[in-house]
Order: C-alpha cells, then structure tokens, then sequence
C-alpha cells in the first residue's frame, strides 16, 4: 500500500504565492514520477507539473509544466525522501482548483516488477481578492 498526503493549500490574493508540499510512503520498489494535477469546478483534471526520475547519475530528472503554468509554477522534488513541491507565483484566479499529487511507483508483485499509479486526496488552492 501506498500513501499519498498533499499540503498546503488556501487562499491568497492574486498575485501571490502558495508552496503545496507532497510526501509519498509505503511499500515500493522505486518512484518512477511524481506530478502536479489540478481540477477546477466543471473541468477536467489537468495536468500542472511533473517531474520524471532517471534513477540515475548520468541522466538527470527532467521536468515539464503545462503551459498555462509556465514560468510561474515551480516544481521541486527529493527522490531519497520521497518528496514533491510545487512553488505557485503570481497567481491568477484561474489558478483556483483543487491540486492533487500523483506518483508512478515501481512495485514488486512476485517475481515482476509493475507500475502502480497513487493519488493523493487534494488540497483546495483559491485565488480571490
């Protein structure tokens, strides 16, 4: 079983910042990605930021964000403890959705090793004046 707890979320003012803050636990073998997702009322869940580990030193862990988001949103993470952030900036009112964290793990089921995807429960982000 896999663990998936989000943090951080509330209300600001456009153009403010919110960091949300996320931290995966349990049994797996390897975290292969960890992503941002956000759904406002009426909407699709779309995805925001995510961050790909390589597992590896001669490769590094590649990023990418949705457009929208784009040099606003920043997305950090530590693949020793499991950990995500995403650092929001001038924030819009469109912003306003609640954000879930996802995580593609690599787990061990018998002798194969197969992807298991987690999510977490949401954190509400609300952009108003």
């Amino acid at each position: 079983q896999v663990h998936v707890v989000e943090s951080g979320g509330g209300l600001v003012q456009p153009g403010g910042s919110l960091i949300l803050d996320c931290a995966a636990s349990g049994s797996f073998k390897r975290i292969s990605f960890m992503a941002w997702y956000r759904q406002a009322p009426g909407k699709e869940r779309e995805l925001v930021a995510r961050t790909i580990f390589r597992g590896t030193t001669d490769y590094a862990d590649t990023t990418d964000y949705a457009d929208s988001v784009k040099g606003r949103f920043t997305i950090s993470s530590d693949n020793a403890k499991n950990t995500v952030s995403l650092q929001m900036n001038s924030l819009k009112p469109e912003d306003t959705a609640v954000y879930y964290c996802n995580v593609l793990v690599m787990t061990t089921v018998g002798v194969t090793t197969l992807p298991r995807t987690y999510w977490g429960q949401g954190t509400q982000v609300t952009v108003s004046s």
